[in-house]
């Protein structure tokens, strides 16, 4: 059985944080850089340990989405999403993430749901579509009506803006 530790980043150290981006990056082979590891940083972290070796990690962030968060860097599942379930709950009325299509049946399973209308990003140029998100962006409804066909734009980032 894992131990699941909570915390923000503030209090994480070095070696942690090397640890947690180490195995985020093994875990997406290759499909995670230095911009994934910055949108995953500045916010409330869940970390999985077993036999004190870090095995699991996931972050919420906040973002611009209308008052949301972000669940980035999802590593061991359903664990690891429930010990941020009360920072989400507890701060936002909306969470989003992009979901790799091996993750996106865990996603559903908690509650959250494909957005299935336009995605856009706010960029220095004003909103630009985003179609290559188009069928990866899942939200958690906390506290408000959603119209999942609507248009969903986020803030701009450096990097995959979802």
């Amino acid at each position: 059985m894992a131990d699941i530790r909570t915390a923000h980043t503030a209090q994480l150290d070095d070696a942690t944080l090397a640890a947690a981006r180490a195995l985020v990056e093994q875990a997406f082979a290759g499909e995670f850089d230095a911009h994934d590891w910055e949108h995953a940083l500045g916010g409330m972290h869940a970390l999985a340990f077993a036999d004190g070796e870090l095995v699991g990690h996931a972050s919420v962030v906040q973002r611009r989405h209308q008052r949301c968060a972000e669940a980035a860097a999802a590593v061991i599942g359903a664990t690891l999403m429930a010990a941020l379930d009360p920072v989400l709950r507890g701060g936002y009325e909306l969470g989003a993430l992009g979901a790799t299509d091996a993750a996106q049946r865990l996603y559903a399973a908690a509650g959250w749901q494909p957005w299935r209308g336009p995605l856009s990003a706010l960029t220095p140029a004003g909103i630009v579509r985003t179609p290559d998100a188009d069928g990866a962006v899942y939200v958690l409804a906390l506290g408000v009506a959603l119209d999942l066909d609507a248009e969903l734009t986020c803030d701009w980032r450096d990097g995959d803006v979802w």
